[in-house]
């Protein structure tokens, strides 16, 4: 008996060593990043904005028309993932805006970043928002389905159990910390749990049935008011 209690401390010990040497990826910077970075930091701040504030899937938006509102800015850059959203905030936060709706997470899943990681990143995230500006409404928008039907962006598909974990890690801290919490996953998602093809063309970016979608469950939310 005491030699198994010894093996199963062993395998433990073992483990916990082979955890803590696992690396993660934090990287973001890439030259698309630094060039809208650069540009965002030169724009000129304006009262009352609402930004929108993710990776690609933000970035492909063109929100200001889809909104007809001069105030909505559009902070979403291809590839970048919570790091490159976490270096960027005071771009985000010195403009004092009236709104900003956060989402990211995908490209951290995509590169295997640790759930908690992620999770972490973007508490990080919403707090450096609270200090800088107590009066800016957040609204964390839920990471999108995937659909691995398919072939491109391999390395995001597959992962829904990790998308699913983080939604409602997120849901259930907006809960406690009385953040808005926008449940966009299961307004596209089709009878396989997957993103609706109607809404996509690559299983990971949506179309501007997508964008329109995203806009209805906005408006039914009252979020834009």
């Amino acid at each position: 008996m005491k030699s198994c209690f010894l093996m199963m401390g062993f395998c433990l010990a073992a483990s916990a060593k082979l955890f803590s040497q696992t690396v993660i990826d934090t990287t973001y910077i890439t030259t698309y990043y630094q060039q809208k970075v650069t540009l965002f930091n030169l724009l000129p701040n304006t009262k009352k904005e609402i930004i929108f504030l993710g990776d690609s899937i933000t970035d492909i938006g063109e929100w200001e028309e889809i909104w007809g509102n001069k105030a909505v800015k559009n902070r979403g850059i291809s590839s970048d993932n919570t790091f490159g959203v976490l270096a960027r905030i005071h771009e985000i936060t010195e403009a004092k805006p009236a709104k900003v709706f956060i989402m990211i997470g995908i490209n951290d899943i995509a590169k295997n970043t640790p759930d908690s990681i992620i999770i972490s990143n973007y508490k990080k995230i919403i707090t450096n928002i609270k200090m800088a500006s107590p009066s800016t409404k957040i609204m964390v928008q839920s990471i999108l389905p995937t659909n691995n039907n398919f072939t491109a962006f391999k390395n995001h598909q597959n992962k829904t159990e990790h998308i699913l974990f983080v939604n409602a890690a997120l849901q259930k801290y907006c809960a406690e910390n009385k953040i808005v919490y926008v449940d966009l996953y299961n307004g596209f998602i089709d009878g396989e749990n997957k993103l609706d093809k109607k809404y996509t063309n690559d299983g990971l970016h949506v179309n501007g049935y997508g964008y329109i979608k995203w806009k209805e469950i906005l408006m039914e939310r009252n979020l834009m008011k």
